[in-house]
């Protein structure tokens, strides 16, 4: 299977006023990640708030993102639910709309706790769409998943034919790094965690990830890959360091899920608010998050629209 190479975008999702899904300003959502050098998205994942959608409107979200993509940008489409048949379901629709991969994390509910239910709950669904590429989305923090993805290479190898890697969004720089070297680099190791993409190339061999800060730090993220590229160490290691100072504001703010969200609204990019039960930002919350963003320049070298 094709591996991915650079970095993949997780969109929020636009909303209106009234919480209603709004799909108008997807179109140039999509053209300015891809100016800002993102290689696609993975819609419907956790920044879009995907648990909190309806399939209905999920399918709707996926067929708007396919139908305004740009030339050469990558679709993956989460297709995870708690109902497995829901999941079956949207795979199948994500298959017929010819998107570039699905993939999903383990349900919040109910709870996996062992390598061969989070097998069987990724095969049941990469079955469904036998001909894309299917990631497993490893994110424990918000599913209590915490179980070894080597484990979990080991028992797919030879068992889901479209499994194609892991999004691994995760703390273990070392379990990531022994899941890359898993029979020479066999599976796509997606590096899910915008604050250590540096380290993950130092070890070596990281060629793709997926990230939320992305959607209004990507210009920068994605120059930390071209400077180690060119050998320009000093560079990557600046950026990255901004990289975190971005993160370090957002996490006074509910995350990038709240946080990252209103940034775009900062930015003239206004996505509406957030489903409840997340708690969305008040006025004076705004003007404070702006305040500390514009102490570290964060305006002036954010994405270009």
């Amino acid at each position: 299977m094709e591996k991915i190479i650079g970095l993949i975008d997780a969109p929020f999702t636009p909303f209106y006023a009234n919480g209603d899904v709004n799909l108008e300003p997807i179109e140039a959502y999509a053209k300015m990640l891809q100016k800002n050098g993102l290689k696609g998205v993975f819609i419907n994942g956790s920044s879009g708030e995907g648990y909190m959608l309806t399939t209905e409107e999920r399918m709707l979200l996926a067929e708007r993102w396919v139908a305004v993509a740009p030339k050469d940008f990558k679709i993956i489409v989460h297709v995870g639910s708690c109902c497995l048949r829901e999941s079956r379901r949207l795979a199948e629709h994500a298959q017929k709309l010819g998107v570039w991969g699905i993939g999903s994390m383990a349900p919040p509910f109910p709870h996996i706790g062992r390598i061969e239910e989070l097998v069987k709950y990724c095969e049941e669904i990469a079955s469904a769409a036998p001909e894309l590429p299917f990631y497993y989305y490893h994110i424990p923090a918000f599913n209590g998943a915490y179980l070894p993805m080597l484990d979990l290479l080991k028992a797919v190898d030879g068992r889901i034919p479209n499994f194609a890697g892991i999004k691994y969004t995760f703390e273990s720089l070392y379990e990531y790094n022994q899941c890359r070297l898993y029979k020479n680099g066999k599976y796509d190791m997606l590096h899910g965690q915008d604050e250590t993409i540096l380290p993950s190339l130092a070890q070596g061999g990281a060629q793709g990830g997926i990230g939320g800060t992305t959607n209004y730090n990507g210009k920068e993220l994605v120059g930390i890959i071209e400077a180690w590229k060119n050998g320009d160490i000093e560079t990557a290691r600046e950026k990255q360091n901004f990289a975190q100072e971005v993160i370090n504001v957002i996490c006074h703010y509910r995350g990038n899920i709240v946080g990252g969200k209103r940034i775009m609204k900062l930015m003239g990019f206004d996505l509406g608010p957030n489903r409840t039960p997340f708690r969305n930002m008040t006025d004076e919350e705004e003007q404070a998050m702006k305040k500390e963003l514009e102490a570290i320049n964060f305006f002036e070298r954010c994405n270009q629209f």
